[in-house]
């Protein structure tokens, strides 16, 4: 095996980026204060061609350095808006025909190996607080509660590998069926 270099990953410029058909599944983030792991996100979502990022309450918006830094610029690519309320994202995309996931530890949640996507077109998928989590107001509003497996003795993951992980997740599941 050898190392591919960048010119022959044949990547998607920006303007490609920006034409190509997205998966309908958007990512709310939910007060998350580190730079960078709002840029981690970013890039996560170009990587698996997710339709939009909103950006709620404390979220750093771009242009800002420490968020370009780890977005590589996917800033750029992937298309974002800012709402102050979380729960006002939520009522919104719910109107517009999305199913809304808490991703979160909480009773009656639905473990990521086990949650079906098949009935739900498009799915908007909310990262809590690194502290706090998702609001309990903006779970209580969701339409179910999606929680990642952990067997050891740490209660949590970093909100940019929680999102590394379910995202991965949604878009390994829709491109094996096809959707």
């Amino acid at each position: 095996m050898r190392k591919l270099k960048n010119s022959e990953l044949n990547r998607l410029s920006v303007d490609e980026f920006k034409e190509v058909e997205k998966l309908p599944i958007i990512v709310v983030l939910d007060n998350i204060r580190s730079l960078n792991n709002i840029g981690s996100v970013f890039r996560t979502s170009d990587a698996f061609l997710l339709e939009k990022i909103y950006l709620c309450g404390i979220t750093a918006q771009p242009p800002h350095r420490d968020i370009h830094k780890t977005a590589l610029g996917a800033t750029e690519s992937v298309d974002w808006e800012y709402m102050e309320d979380t729960l006002e994202c939520v009522t919104k995309l719910q109107a517009e025909g999305f199913y809304c996931l808490a991703i979160e530890q909480a009773n009656n949640s639905v473990m990521l190996n086990d949650f079906d996507q098949s009935s739900y077109s498009k799915i908007a998928v909310v990262f809590g607080n690194e502290v706090k989590g998702v609001q309990q107001s903006v779970i209580d509003k969701c339409d179910n509660c999606i929680e990642i497996p952990q067997l050891g003795t740490k209660h949590s993951l970093n909100i940019s590998v929680s999102a590394g992980v379910v995202l991965w997740e949604l878009f390994r599941e829709r491109r094996a069926s096809g959707q």
